[in-house]
C-alpha cells in the first residue's frame, strides 16, 4: 500500500469510511423495505385470513360492497348480486343480518372466518337452496387482502 501522507491520519480516514459505508448500507436497506411494501396490502387475499383475526375497515368495506365492479379483473360487485333486503333474491343470497347469521352456517367457524372464505373460497360452504359456481371464483386471487378484511368488516356490521 501505499504512504499516508502527512497530516492525515489513517485510523481517521477508515473509521469515517466506514460510518459511511454503514450509512448508505442503512439508507439503501430502508429505501428496499419501502420499494417491497412492508405493509403486506399487496398480498393476495387467498394468503390473507385463513383462522386470523385481521378485519379491515368497515366504511371502506361498505363503499367496495357497494360498487358495481370490484377487483382487478372488474368482476360483478356485492351489490349486483345479493340484496339487502329480507328473503329478496336477485342472484345470490340476501345479505340481509348476514353478519349475525355468518357465525351460525359451519359449526366451529366464526363469523369472520366463515364471510372471508365464502369470499375467497365461494364454493367452500353453500347456502342452501342456491346453485355451486353461480358466484364468482376468482375474489381470493384478485382483490387485494386489504379489500376482503374490509368488506368482511362491513359484513360483520350487518346485524
Amino acid at each position: 500500500m501505499g504512504a499516508v501522507p502527512d497530516g492525515i491520519n489513517f485510523v481517521e480516514v477508515f473509521c469515517m469510511n466506514k460510518k459511511m459505508l454503514l450509512t448508505i448500507l442503512v439508507l439503501a436497506l430502508a429505501v428496499l423495505l419501502v420499494a417491497c411494501g412492508g405493509s403486506g396490502d399487496a398480498q393476495p387475499a387467498a394468503d390473507a385470513g385463513s383462522g386470523t383475526s385481521s378485519v379491515g375497515d368497515a366504511a371502506r368495506g361498505e363503499e367496495l360492497y357497494n360498487q358495481v365492479t370490484i377487483g382487478s379483473a372488474s368482476a360483478p360487485g356485492c351489490v349486483t348480486c345479493h340484496s339487502m333486503e329480507e328473503g329478496v333474491v336477485l342472484v345470490g343470497p340476501s345479505h340481509k343480518a348476514l353478519g349475525a347469521r355468518a357465525g351460525s352456517y359451519v359449526a366451529g367457524m366464526s363469523a369472520e372466518d366463515y364471510l372471508r372464505e365464502s369470499i375467497t373460497d365461494p364454493d367452500a360452504h353453500i347456502v342452501d337452496g342456491f346453485t355451486p359456481g353461480v358466484m364468482y371464483q376468482n375474489f381470493g386471487a384478485e382483490l387485494q387482502a386489504r379489500d376482503v378484511n374490509d368488506l368482511v368488516a362491513y359484513l360483520l356490521t350487518l346485524q
